[in-house]
């Protein structure tokens, strides 16, 4: 394993509501936004008072909602091979929710469930681009 595996480096807001989950933040953190493209959607990009990207969010999926999926966040644990972490977690009694993908240049991520039902995802962060916690927003 490498030594960043198991730190928590990137969170995703799944929205209901967007411009009220932009509005809270703001108000209660001084956070900003920047939409972008990726993966063919819209993402928000969240930045801190100093410029930092601290999150990301985006708005859940009109069928989530309808099925009753509500506003929630996810963490996700830094590994240096997102394949690899996948099985490790399914060897380990956990389940792999979404198999690994990119996300545009900047990482490939599955999302899994461990053993006792929590869902988090795996970030690994693509050679050229620097984990999202210590980017600059533009």
């Amino acid at each position: 394993m490498h030594a960043e595996d198991g730190r928590f480096c990137w969170f995703d807001l799944a929205a209901v509501d967007v411009a009220a989950a932009k509005r809270f933040y703001a108000d209660a953190f001084g956070w900003r936004f920047a939409d972008v493209r990726a993966n063919g959607g819209v993402f928000t990009r969240c930045s801190d008072a100093d410029g930092r990207d601290v999150a990301s969010l985006y708005e859940l999926r009109r069928d989530d909602v309808e099925r009753g999926a509500a506003s929630h966040w996810t963490a996700y644990l830094a590994v240096a091979d997102v394949a690899a972490a996948a099985r490790r977690v399914a060897a380990a009694g956990g389940r792999v929710l979404v198999q690994p993908f990119a996300v545009e240049d900047v990482a490939r991520i599955a999302l899994v469930e461990d053993a006792v039902g929590a869902v988090f995802g795996v970030w690994q962060t693509q050679a050229q681009s620097p984990p999202l916690r210590s980017r600059r927003a533009p």
